[in-house]
Parts: C-alpha cells; structure tokens; sequence
C-alpha cells in the first residue's frame, strides 16, 4: 500500500470515485496547504519511515507555477531513507528558491482546472 500527499482536488475527486484507486489499495491524504505543505508533509512521513516512490519535482512545471503538488510515499513504514530524505530536501530547497522571484498569480478556474490536470496526470497517466 502507499500513501497519496496531495493538496490538489482533482486527485482527491477522482480518488473518491475510485478512478484512481487500484489492487495495491492506495490511501489518499488529501492536504489543505500549498504546494510547500505537501513537500514539508512528505519530509515529515520521510523522518517517520515512509521512503519516497514519486520525484517531489516530476515534471517540468517549477514550484511557484502551479499551486498543486502530488508525491506519492509508502504506506509501510522502514529503515530511515537518507535518498528520500535528500531528494525531498533538495525538492524544498528549489520551492524556497524558486518561489522566492515569483510573484503570486491570479489564475481563473480554467488555468487552475488545466494545474489540476498536469498533476494528476504526472503521478497517474
């Protein structure tokens, strides 16, 4: 089993209507916070065991270009995971960087509908 972080709805909605879920029996939690939250979220699951299965940067849309973020992460916890640990790091450092020199969007539903989609189907296909 492993465990969906995301704070994007559509992941959530399509959760929910068992599009998404599958034999191995994905858990979904679903985050209230941006796309920084669900970074920290996933290096906090890091630190308690759960070791990374998706790259907390897939895809070529930066932090700071899109409000949503979905990282999948195992259910089961284990050793420590110094590679995990490390790629989350580097993941919220480039956020920090990034997000530093953008200046926040006014997207309207159609743009933000179109974010939804890219991350969902960068995890799902």
């Amino acid at each position: 089993m492993n465990i969906i972080l995301s704070n994007n709805p559509m992941v959530r909605d399509n959760f929910l209507t068992h599009e998404l879920q599958n034999s191995e029996g994905l858990e979904l939690e679903f985050l209230d916070t941006d796309y920084m939250g669900v970074l920290i979220s996933a290096r906090d699951r890091i630190h308690l065991g759960h070791s990374l299965v998706t790259h907390p940067l897939s895809g070529s849309v930066k932090p700071g270009e899109t409000p949503y973020k979905t990282i999948i992460i195992t259910g089961k916890k284990g050793e420590f995971d110094h590679n995990s640990l490390s790629l989350i790091e580097a993941g919220i450092q480039t956020c920090i960087k990034l997000k530093t020199s953008v200046v926040k969007k006014d997207w309207n539903d159609k743009v933000l509908l179109d974010f939804q989609l890219i991350d969902k189907n960068l995890i799902f296909g």
